[in-house]
């Protein structure tokens, strides 16, 4: 399975009461699909995985499955830094038809080269869908360095890797190294130019859960070598890149999504709302680019 597009980071909305906002994610889900997106990744950091229990996580996985009905691939976040939680976790995923596993580096525990390598050839060797490598170093405490990587892609269900060390030289020497059958994607808005044209193939954004048909477009037309164009979108976006950074993800792009009524805007702590200075600056960079 080759991983070529712009894929969704889904946010996961909640009721004002705190539940996961099933009808509003079928309504998300919906607006990506009529929007031209690649494909779907529910539960990832952007879906605030961290605060959803075990049933609720595949409930998310369950809803977006059943509404996408095969219109475009869901890439399940189904990782964890636990082998045995990932394994459990991916089976049921794979069970509910997601087509794919991200799969994120195992977080807080650090491990050594070799303990990242067993970990996912583990889960690798109980699915049998393609996976997904999360290298986030910001999040995780550790980054998965190249020469790793590279062991990792010689497992066969693993296809991709979602890339945001933030080292463009680290993505350069990875693209110059790696296999025909890994496909690299940007994990950063910002980036997803110059990756695509270093030689990736995608991302996997998270500003797309507003502005799909953009982010679309971009990838598109990067791919198919069509700079110019590429590099007018990406500079037109710029701005609403930096601005959904502003504060830790998926705060604004959710105040955002909230912004366009797309949502009610409800985080579960230790996610909290927007500070009002940084809020202005968001709903400004909105008003500017029209969205």
């Amino acid at each position: 399975m080759n991983f070529e597009g712009a894929y969704t980071a889904l946010i996961t909305p909640f009721t004002k009461s705190g539940e996961v906002d099933e009808p509003a994610l079928k309504d998300l889900v919906d607006f990506q699909i009529s929007e031209g997106i690649t494909g779907l990744v529910p539960v990832g950091t952007t879906g605030e995985s961290p605060t959803l229990d075990n049933d609720e996580h595949i409930r998310v996985i369950e809803v977006v499955v059943e509404q996408t009905n095969g219109r475009v691939p869901v890439i399940a976040g189904t990782g964890s830094n636990s082998t045995n939680e990932a394994i459990q976790m991916t089976k049921l995923a794979a069970e509910i038809g997601a087509d794919a596993s991200l799969q994120i580096a195992p977080y807080y525990n650090k491990p050594t080269g070799e303990g990242f390598y067993r970990h996912f050839a583990a889960v690798a060797e109980a699915v049998d869908i393609p996976l997904i490598i999360y290298n986030i170093a910001s999040r995780t405490g550790k980054n998965i360095e190249n020469d790793t990587m590279l062991k990792i892609a010689t497992i066969p269900s693993v296809h991709g890797v979602k890339e945001a060390s933030g080292s463009m030289s680290q993505v350069t020497d990875l693209v110059m190294r790696k296999p025909d059958s890994l496909d690299i994607l940007s994990g950063d808005d910002n980036l997803t130019l110059p990756i695509i044209a270093l030689g990736g193939s995608g991302v996997i954004s998270v500003a797309s859960n507003l502005i799909p048909k953009e982010m679309t477009e971009l990838v598109s037309a990067a791919v198919a070598g069509q700079m110019e164009k590429a590099r007018e979108i990406h500079y037109r976006l710029l701005p609403f890149f930096q601005a959904i950074f502003i504060e830790t993800n998926p705060i604004p792009i959710k105040a955002a999504l909230a912004e366009a009524g797309r949502i009610d805007e409800t985080y579960r702590l230790p996610m909290c709302p927007m500070s009002k200075s940084n809020r202005k600056i968001l709903v400004d960079v909105m008003k500017k680019l029209k969205l």
